[in-house]
């Protein structure tokens, strides 16, 4: 009976449309009608379901139905109007969560691969789930033109394979072509043999270069800079041969360059490539970044974490209400205009997560000049519920230093060296080093260590350095990234 089914036992499996069935049926409902009772059920308000009482009830008359029984059967829609939409959707969704969680326990790699590619424009979401396929023991491969498809895909249990998709810049018409004719006549051996094979309508000079930026075409050319270097001649020796084989010539002066060897690295003057040095870290990774929405190989922070560790920064991921002091690299900027002035809201980068900074006006004007993109910036501030989302948290900033600032007051320089480096003239390039960047605030010291000694020699004041990522940098050149050491202790 009808009571049967909507008693809150059976509740659970009964939807609304079921509802909009009953009021259709019984009370002679159009299916617009049905609907607008279907909506005040789920609104819950008092007077619209007044109003849909006594259009049911006299519908149901006019079809030879008793007011008491059409009365009753409301009064049974009404109670379940109460708790049946909810208990029905909970039920729905504590199965879909068991079925979720038992896949992604005995099934990690193809379970993350597909929620990768659900979600494949939302790089927001991207981030977080890199972060998980760790604590998962499943590895994500970089994009590749010779293994990637357009979807994320499981090359074994434990790893996955980027997908092409995921490339901004990159169209599903380019991905096809590509994939197609790697399935057709194997892969692809440089990106001499890449241009010839691909339909460069499609496959054009944009998608070469996301292509390139993203590493999805690290095995075809000795480095990235040398590859994007190399386009502009790849696609007029591809563009030049095409047009022969249309005309029916030969290649008569070696247009279809021969690129050498399985190893298309080893030599770039014969297999016609540009030779250029190569990208240092910091630009490999922002070109990641702009091409796959976030750092893949690394992330540039990976490089001041040992000297962060030394600061009380929270990590972005563990972040809670109240005073904190966080570090990051400021991935995005807008600014908002209102009554009082413009708010900074800065997107904050950290690798384990990122999060939104609000700079209201008077904190925005004081620190707009340390506010610029892709800077490693360290914010105190009060972390509170982001009600405007209505999720997570967001980051009230009251006051931001860059590592620059932080350092001066509080750090100090310590170098290692060995009797070895002084015979080999460290000595003389280490004085002309720190001379160039003196008259700072930070003092030095080295650990000198020989066959049958050791000792710690403190400079004198004269000797203070300003300590910036270039000093380090230009250390790192002379002696090497292990012997050097900033210390926030002050204290040899």
């Amino acid at each position: 009976s009808l009571e049967h089914i909507l008693q809150p036992t059976y509740g659970v499996i009964l939807y609304q449309e079921q509802v909009m069935q009953i009021a259709q049926v019984l009370s002679g409902y159009t299916l617009g009608g049905a609907d607008l009772l279907r909506r005040a059920m789920g609104k819950k308000k008092e007077e619209e379901m007044a109003q849909q009482r006594s259009v049911f009830v006299s519908g149901a008359e006019r079809n030879g139905v008793e007011k008491e029984t059409a009365t009753k059967i409301f009064n049974l829609i009404e109670l379940f109007a109460g708790y049946g939409f909810n208990k029905s959707h909970s039920a729905a969704y504590a199965l879909l969560a068991y079925q979720t969680a038992w896949l992604k326990t005995h099934y990690p790699a193809a379970f993350m691969a597909a929620v990768f590619s659900s979600d494949m424009d939302n790089t927001d979401k991207s981030v977080v789930l890199k972060e998980e396929l760790a604590s998962l023991g499943v590895t994500l491969l970089p994009p590749s033109v010779n293994e990637s498809h357009y979807k994320f895909s499981v090359r074994d249990e434990e790893t996955i394979r980027y997908g092409l998709g995921a490339i901004k810049g990159v169209g599903e018409g380019a991905i096809e072509n590509i994939v197609q004719e790697r399935a057709e006549n194997g892969p692809y051996k440089d990106l001499f043999d890449f241009c010839r094979r691909v339909e460069l309508r499609k496959v054009n000079k944009r998608v070469l270069e996301a292509l390139i930026r993203s590493g999805a075409m690290d095995d075809l050319g000795p480095g990235r800079a040398v590859l994007m270097a190399s386009v502009a001649n790849a696609t007029q020796v591809a563009e030049q041969l095409h047009r022969n084989k249309s005309r029916g010539q030969d290649d008569m002066f070696g247009l279809e360059v021969d690129t050498g060897s399985e190893n298309p690295g080893q030599d770039c003057t014969t297999a016609g490539f540009t030779e250029v040095p190569d990208w240092d870290e910091l630009e490999m990774l922002k070109a990641e970044k702009d091409t796959l929405g976030f750092y893949f190989s690394g992330h540039p922070i990976s490089a001041y974490e040992a000297e962060l560790s030394q600061v009380p920064c929270t990590r972005l991921s563990t972040v809670k209400p109240g005073p904190v002091t966080v570090a990051g690299f400021i991935e995005s900027i807008r600014m908002r205009s209102g009554s009082r002035g413009k708010t900074a809201e800065l997107m904050l980068d950290d690798r384990s997560s990122r999060m939104q900074v609000s700079l209201y006006p008077e904190v925005s004007q004081r620190y707009q000049d340390l506010i610029q993109k892709d800077r490693l910036v360290i914010i105190k501030g009060e972390a509170r519920e982001d009600d405007y989302r209505g999720s997570g948290y967001f980051i009230d900033g009251k006051e931001v230093l860059t590592l620059d600032q932080l350092r001066q007051p509080r750090a100090s320089l310590r170098l290692n060296l060995n009797d070895k480096m002084v015979q080999n003239g460290v000595i003389s390039k280490l004085q002309s080093l720190l001379s160039t960047h003196g008259s700072g605030r930070c003092p030095v010291c080295i650990d000198y260590t020989s066959s049958d000694a050791s000792a710690r020699l403190e400079f004198g004041e004269s000797w203070n350095v300003n300590i910036t990522d270039q000093l380090v940098n230009e250390l790192t050149n002379l002696l090497g990234n292990e012997r050097i050491k900033l210390d926030y202790n002050r204290k040899y």
